[in-house]
């Protein structure tokens, strides 16, 4: 199974964008001096094609790949040509940095020379000294460029210890998932995709070389995948095998015993006195090794011993010998049970046995383990217990509940990606409904945060039928998040009739919050009576179950209940109450390495931080969402946390982020099918044109989202937007449109969901209302923002409202109104819409704070020096070659000196720049 049929080459690099930009600063300035760059990394993260694509980027001179051969250095230009350097030339940086220009065919002064260096770890002593000192400090040889690769799984070499240093980092899952699209033409089934996808863990090359085992056939899922997946052969090529084979004896037992302990440990390091007390019963008459003084690829720290590459250590156990690492693992056994540690000693003790022949006793006790609520052991390490345990479990329906319950244990813990497989061997095992039940529950759970929500909603839907009978605590639960999915979908009827299952509220005479089977409070069932009421327009009978949901935040301490409790409040329009739930959710699930929930709880922080206006809270929350989202594969959750980094984005002077974020989240949003996703995101979108300027293209994206047809929004959401396509339409002359919404948002805003409703309808109307009522609408909408507080809102309506007042020749309440406005948005970090104020009160001819000279001071040296230059007349090609930096460099700071100043145009800045001149200004 060669593969070579199924995979071809990457045509273009997958993640990594802050390495090339670094790189990419390093090929800019040679344009004007000299610099140099190293980039290092564990095997296969790509540092040669790193390296590739330096060569290949950089147009402004020659190019040389400098290499370290018997009779000296070798240096390859872009024609092929061969040159070798004498190592002599070597004694003097001058020297070096000559010939090198030389073999490239440079002169002295002229065109910048880039030289690139794969693997200089690789090299002698002497020659990395040289390299070393020709990096060093700057010289005058002309502009000479030096990017170097190293290793990352091994000590820094003290040549290059002074030099800047760029990392590589492993890929996200939605950067592997791309770069196996691209190899693969998309060719890999969904339940392949997902195991190379985890086999990989973000290594590029393991990626590729795992998918080049597989035969199109095995690829699309036609035929089982070859076990182990990533087979010794694999790692030890990615890895390296002379990493693998030159210790001596202790020293490769060492990093056995270190890397088998690593199986069952659930943070990247080991105890040192462990692994070693293991490796002294594996050689009892050999000595002991140096703790101080480990192998180069490990690292001690703190007692504890890591390897310095993931990747290296996966190798190193799987290229033992099978007996070596049997031994390893029970000689780990036996010190884990004298210690009393348990499950990871039953854990070593199953990997110790040869043959995959089931031993029934060994998995019992393993399940057990693995069970005990009272056992301190990480969501990850359960996760093991039950997989092992299955395996050597006999065919039956134990087998099947230990899989699953693997499963479970694994989306706790955070990795979809495993409990996917778990699922499947699960489904092979058969098992009762019960089982079944919990399968599909955790399947359902899986998709709606990773996968088609559509496909989430029947999974969960199957589940709460399968476990009706033996379980409906848990059918509850997933009928519940098969109601989260079709809202996440856009779907009302879907939402309607699955929150209808069940008994309905003519059954309601005991009280909202029981089950009406006890005394004891059902969240579950006041949360599904609370958002079907929501959803059928009657609040009345909404707060009260979605109130007690609430209210049980103050006494639960399990994620789960908190989550639910932050979401009932969102839905009630108490953004402070969401807030502390999901902040006291958020600390649950951290407690307890939850890492499935930390996502979740962070986007509850960020709605409610959204709805109350605190755009840069939730822009803090939401980029820790989206990290930890991705690090945990939920990319619809990562949909969602792009969506509310966009909205936050959009109140600020950067239009290049929200267009990333609005683009990334209806990336996945369209995939996906999140609709709810997708219409912030499209708000987003469009409130930063209305805050740039541009009603015309606001009204035009905001009126798909919130006119009738079948395009509009999300049934929950759209409303949100109103307001926006209100200014937006009356700016554009749309005032048609724009009243025919107000009815339906005057029934939103007394349905009392979302505070800042009633203040917004009250400026609607004075957006919308003859000039005699228009000043009556403004002061009301005010009052009511007073009411229900927000900075930005009101701002808002204090920027309308003075707009108005001056187009109406009422300049000093005018003036007063913009004033507050400009103060409100500065407050809130609104950086576009006080540009906005400030236009105003330039327009009447009043200064706004930060205008005039003063207001220099706060530019970069970089933005003064090209605000100086572009007051002198100069074009912004002109000031890129008189800095020596890129157009693009010029206009991007462009960009940040006139939302800075307050200006609109290049004649306002050179008169800017002219009065703090006469005033005595540093410029």
């Amino acid at each position: 199974m060669t593969g070579e049929t199924t995979v071809r080459e990457a045509v273009r690099i997958h993640g990594q964008d802050a390495q090339r930009h670094a790189v990419g600063a390093l090929l800019e300035r040679l344009r004007s001096d000299s610099g140099r760059l190293v980039v290092t990394g564990e095997p296969g993260l790509g540092r040669t094609t790193l390296l590739h694509w330096a060569a290949r980027s950089f147009d402004a001179g020659a190019v040389l790949r400098l290499g370290n051969g018997p009779d000296g250095f070798t240096a390859v230009g872009r024609d092929g040509g061969r040159t070798t350097i004498p190592r002599a030339t070597g004694t003097t940086p001058e020297r070096l940095l000559a010939a090198l220009r030389a073999a490239a065919g440079a002169g002295a002064g002229d065109a910048p020379l880039l030289v690139c260096a794969d693997d200089a770890h690789r090299w002698d002593a002497p020659a990395r000294a040289a390299l070393g000192r020709a990096a060093g400090d700057p010289h005058d040889g002309g502009r000479v460029g030096l990017l170097l690769s190293v290793a990352g799984h091994r000590a820094v070499d003290p040549e290059f210890a002074h030099l800047p240093v760029v990392r590589l980092d492993p890929l996200t899952p939605p950067q592997a998932d791309a770069l196996l699209d691209e190899v693969t033409d998309g060719a890999a089934a969904p339940a392949v995709r997902e195991q190379l996808l985890a086999e990989a863990e973000g290594n590029p090359a393991l990626l590729l070389a795992l998918a080049r085992r597989l035969s199109p056939a095995e690829l699309r899922g036609h035929r089982p995948l070859p076990r182990p997946l990533a087979d010794a052969g694999t790692l030890a090529d990615v890895a390296g095998r002379a990493a693998l084979d030159g210790p001596d004896p202790r020293a490769r037992d060492l990093l056995l015993t270190v890397a088998a302990a690593l199986r069952a440990s659930d943070v990247p390091d080991v105890d040192a006195d462990l692994v070693l007390t293991a490796v002294r019963q594996l050689r009892p008459a050999a000595p002991a090794p140096d703790p101080e003084q480990p192998p180069e690829y490990l690292a001690l720290a703190e007692g504890r011993l890591r390897f310095l590459s993931p990747l290296l250590g996966r190798a190193a156990h799987a290229t033992a010998a099978p007996g070596r690492r049997r031994a390893a693992h029970r000689a780990l056994a036996d010190v884990l049970e004298a210690r009393g540690h348990r499950l990871p000693s039953l854990l070593h003790r199953s990997w110790s046995l040869p043959g995959g022949a089931p031993v029934p006793a060994l998995a019992d006790r393993l399940g057990a383990e693995a069970a005990d609520a009272a056992a301190v052991v990480s969501h990850r390490q359960r996760a093991l217990a039950y997989a092992r345990a299955a395996e050597l479990s006999s065919p039956g329906p134990a087998r099947a509940e230990r899989y699953t319950a693997a499963a479970e244990q694994a989306l706790l813990a955070g990795r979809p990606d495993r409990a996917r497989p778990l699922l499947a061997a699960a489904r092979d095992c058969g098992g009762p409904a019960v089982v079944r039940g919990r399968a599909e529950l955790v399947r359902g759970l899986t998709e709606l945060r990773d996968g088609p929500v559509g496909d989430a909603h029947q999974s969960l839907l199957l589940a709460a039928a399968l476990l009706a009978a033996d379980a409906p605590g848990q059918a509850a639960t997933a009928a519940l998040a098969a109601a989260d999915a079709a809202w996440s979908a856009g779907d009302l009827t879907a939402c309607l009739a699955t929150l209808g299952a069940g008994p309905r509220p003519a059954q309601e005479g005991s009280p909202p919050h029981t089950s009406g089977r006890s005394d004891r409070p059902d969240p579950v069932r006041d949360h599904r009576l609370g958002m079907r009421a929501l959803l059928e327009g009657r609040l009345d009978r909404a707060a009260v179950p979605l109130g007690h949901v609430v209210d049980r935040a103050g006494s639960d301490d399990r994620p789960e209940g908190l989550l639910r409790s932050a979401a009932a409040a969102l839905l009630l329009g108490d953004v402070d109450a969401a807030r502390r739930a999901g902040a006291r959710a958020l600390a649950a699930a951290r407690s307890i390495g939850s890492e499935a929930l930390v996502p979740q709880a962070l986007e509850y922080l960020a709605y409610a931080e959204l709805r109350a206006g605190r755009h840069a809270q939730a822009r803090a929350h939401a980029e820790e969402g989206l990290r930890t989202a991705l690090r945990a594969g939920q990319r619809n959750t990562a949909a969602h946390h792009h969506a509310a980094l966009a909205l936050a984005a959009s109140i600020e002077e950067e239009p290049d982020v929200v267009a990333r974020h609005v683009t990334a989240a209806l990336t996945t949003a369209r995939r996906h099918g999140l609709v709810q996703a997708a219409t912030l995101a499209e708000w987003a979108a469009a409130r930063a044109d209305l805050g740039r300027g541009r009603p015309f293209d606001a009204a035009d994206r905001l009126g798909l989202l919130v006119l009738p047809g079948p395009r509009r929004g999300h049934f929950a959401v759209w409303r949100l937007a109103v307001p926006c396509f209100v200014e937006a339409a009356v700016l554009a002359g749309r005032h048609d449109d724009a009243r025919a919404l107000l009815t339906d948002f005057a029934g939103w805003a007394a349905f009392g969901a979302d505070p800042q409703a009633a203040a917004q309808l009250a400026r609607c109307h004075a957006l919308l209302a003859p000039p005699d009522r228009a000043d009556d609408l403004y002061r009301r909408a005010l009052a009511r923002h007073d009411e229900a507080g927000g900075d930005f809102e009101r701002a808002r309506t204090e920027l309308l409202y003075g707009k108005w007042l001056r187009r109406r020749r009422r300049p000093r309440e005018a003036r007063d109104r913009l004033g507050t406005a400009l103060a409100g948005f500065e407050r809130c970090g609104a950086g576009v819409w006080a540009e906005q104020a400030r236009g105003e009160l330039r327009a009447l001819g009043a200064a706004s704070r930060g205008a005039g000279a003063g207001a220099l001071t706060r530019l970069t040296p970089q933005q003064l020096r090209i605000a100086r230059h572009v007051a002198e007349g100069a074009t912004n090609r002109e000031v890129a070659l008189s800095l020596a930096v890129s157009t693009r460099t010029v206009d991007y700071h462009l960009r940040k000196v006139f939302a800075t100043l307050g200006v609109r145009s290049r004649l306002e800045l050179a008169r800017m720049v002219e009065q703090a001149e006469k005033t005595g200004a540093q410029v």
